[in-house]
């Protein structure tokens, strides 16, 4: 028999059933939650009924009225919750338990003689507040709280005039009925506000969880200072910084290698290069700024102020090589790239309101993502900006002047071959 959505299929085995309900208990949404907690209200009220039923109809048939009232209660609750059921009215299900769990325990104390010949039984309408606040939340619960007051108010005053119509209780029953008021309410209220708490526990581990996941999903996406000011407020980010260094690499020949290599081989290998890269930006301390296809883009000086933007973004493109000879030889397929560097100012900030993006613009990024694509192959293209700051460092040969986009005269360029060793 195929299962009804929120209900047990009638052939499916019980301890199927017992494991379901647990797992559902466990973890449940907030409208299982609410349905738990007025079930187990329900119950534990139903119980005391029978309690107050059974003693009462055994003091005699004088007392039959008394007995009654627990009777007429769950007559009424189990009406409503099959109604319930039946029409798929939660909404009026609460209702009804909450009114029955505030009016009939007062009523029970009425009838009994007031305060002292029940032992203060009206201590039970206290779940009807309680029972409002964990189920509607703390707003609705103020009038069902404010309800209790009020009838607790009209019992001291006329207190009196329940006392001289009261019938003798035997004092042993009494003092069972303190206990049992005392006890059973006290118990009642400490399991449910057990069970809200770890499921409020549960709920706030989950959210932790999600929050840490969302800030390392910021992180990936943002450098983290830029990431803190966005949670710290700001709105819009904008940033002049005058001296960084841009490197932008290119995978030579990606389009034929694309079509020789399946789709999944193809994301391997552009997942093998990329996290190598990734790995060597972290290492120097590098800004990586994004992936476009089979293009690389990261800068140094930028958001962190650095002196040494242009030798540490060298270092990197010259580990780069290596890196490349190496997933060549583990995959079996030659690589090589065109990376290009400048250096100069640039404005850095974050575009977008739902996806954020980390970006640089000005003519020095222009001019590094020129220096890239008039490159060579395996070979790494320096524009006369970042030759400046490398020279007195590094081994650089002039290549000569290139005539690039965007620029009315040729540039200069410079090939950057390797870090000169200390004598």
């Amino acid at each position: 028999m195929r299962e009804k959505s929120g209900m047990f299929s009638i052939q499916q085995p019980w301890q199927g059933r017992i494991k379901g309900m647990w797992s559902t208990l466990q973890s449940p949404t907030a409208s299982l939650l609410g349905q738990a907690i007025l079930f187990f209200l329900v119950l534990a009220e139903s119980l005391i009924c029978i309690f107050w039923i059974y003693t009462l109809s055994g003091l005699g048939d004088g007392y039959a009225l008394m007995a009654a009232v627990p009777y007429v209660y769950l007559v009424v609750s189990y009406a409503s919750l099959l109604l319930f059921y039946r029409m798929q009215r939660f909404d009026y299900f609460v209702f009804t338990q909450l009114v029955m769990l505030l009016v009939m325990p007062f009523f029970m104390q009425w009838i009994i003689g007031g305060f002292e010949a029940s032992s203060g039984m009206a201590i039970w309408a206290l779940l009807s507040p309680v029972g409002a606040m964990m189920i509607l939340g703390a707003t609705q619960s103020t009038q069902w709280f404010a309800l209790f007051l009020i009838l607790a108010g009209v019992s001291w005053q006329l207190n009196s005039l329940f006392a001289g119509y009261a019938l003798p209780i035997p004092a042993t029953t009494k003092s069972i009925f303190f206990l049992i008021n005392l006890a059973g309410v006290a118990s009642i209220l400490y399991t449910v506000l057990r069970y809200f708490q770890s499921q409020k526990a549960r709920l706030m581990e989950a959210l932790s969880y999600e929050q840490a996941r969302s800030e390392k999903l910021l992180l990936s996406l943002l450098p983290v200072s830029i990431a803190e000011r966005l949670k710290g407020g700001e709105v819009k980010i904008a940033d002049r910084y005058e001296h960084v260094t841009i490197l932008f690499a290119d995978l030579v020949d990606f389009t034929r290698l694309s079509l020789h290599l399946s789709p999944e081989a193809l994301l391997d290998l552009l997942n093998e290069v990329f996290s190598g890269f990734d790995r060597l930006a972290a290492k120097y301390d590098l800004e990586k700024i994004k992936t476009i296809g089979d293009a690389y883009m990261l800068v140094c000086g930028a958001p962190i102020e650095r002196a040494d933007h242009a030798e540490a973004v060298a270092d990197m493109a010259l580990e780069v090589q290596a890196l490349l000879q190496t997933i060549s030889t583990q995959l079996g397929t030659p690589l090589s790239m065109r990376i290009g560097i400048n250096s100069g100012p640039v404005v850095a900030g974050v575009i977008g309101h739902s996806k954020f993006s980390y970006d640089l613009w000005g003519d020095a990024v222009n001019l590094a993502r020129r220096m890239e694509q008039y490159g060579l192959a395996g070979e790494i293209q320096v524009s006369e900006a970042s030759y400046q700051l490398l020279r007195e460092k590094y081994v650089l040969e002039r290549r000569g002047t290139i005539l690039v986009k965007g620029h009315d005269e040729q540039v200069a360029a410079y090939l950057l071959k390797s870090r000169r060793t200390a004598f």
